[in-house]
């Protein structure tokens, strides 16, 4: 885990999916900017759904496209990565990953396709406090919810103890009006992508499509319900959240590949 020093401004990198110019990627510098020296990454263009991306072999190109903001010729994480080891000395790593803010809500399964999650993971693999930020709004924030935004940045930060270690990261989905409650709700299961069309069917090929959306699933006290009352989901993720096996599947597989001899 990074440990900043007592008092030192603290070394923020900000990375989107959505793209280097996008609105969300600017709002997050800037309620950040309070907290210490920000440095922003984003990709040229918008990737949906890029997951944990990563451009093995080939170049990959920053360019300086404002005072401390770089535009990646590749993936999201691409650009996380080439950020860290180009923008950051060895041995001095940001204090802090800020994902997003996402232009769309990241629950449920987006936990697998989001890139703006993939950044967030990519940082805690590598032991760097990370949060995942993602909004709907279309609007503007007013100055008193930017305000609100960077306390809440800030608190969470001082208590990255409780979070971060053993490889975690928090998603933080925002609800329409800031400031709010927090709650720490159960994952969403709300699948997106969940129809592919038909385009076009003959005997040597078949075009075919996959639809946008979502169908909205709504549990009680999952993300989706709690967003939809006004509140702040926080959901605590784990890089490595590997299930332990149940003992007694595990002896019922040996039994049977040793039946099998």
């Amino acid at each position: 885990m990074t440990e900043s020093e007592p008092g030192r401004a603290l070394r923020i990198l900000t990375a989107n999916d959505d793209g280097a110019v996008a609105p969300g990627l600017a709002l997050l510098a800037d309620v950040a900017r309070p907290l210490g020296a920000v440095v922003g990454v984003g990709p040229a263009r918008k990737w949906t759904a890029a997951s944990h991306q990563v451009s093995f072999d080939r170049d990959i190109t920053l360019r300086k496209c404002g005072e401390h903001r770089y535009e990646c010729s590749g993936s999201p994480v691409d650009g996380l990565m080439v950020a860290l080891a180009t923008l950051y000395a060895e041995g001095d790593a940001p204090d802090l990953v800020l994902a997003g803010i996402n232009d769309k809500r990241n629950v449920g399964e987006d936990a697998a396709y989001s890139g703006t999650m993939a950044i967030a993971r990519e940082a805690a693999m590598r032991a760097i406090p990370a949060i995942a930020l993602s909004h709907e709004r279309k609007d503007d924030y007013a100055g008193p919810e930017r305000a609100w935004l960077t306390r809440l940045i800030t608190t969470l930060y001082a208590e990255r103890s409780a979070w971060c270690a053993d490889g975690g990261f928090l998603a933080v989905n925002l609800p329409a009006r800031l400031p709010a409650e927090i709650a720490f709700p159960s994952l969403a299961r709300d699948k997106i992508a969940a129809h592919c069309d038909i385009v076009r069917r003959d005997p040597d090929e078949i075009v075919a499509r996959v639809r946008r959306g979502r169908p909205g699933t709504r549990a009680p006290g999952d993300e989706n319900d709690v967003l939809a009352h006004g509140a702040i989901a926080i959901v605590r993720h784990r890089w490595h959240g590997a299930l332990t096996p149940d003992a007694a599947w595990g002896a019922r597989l040996r039994r049977a590949l040793a039946a099998g001899r």
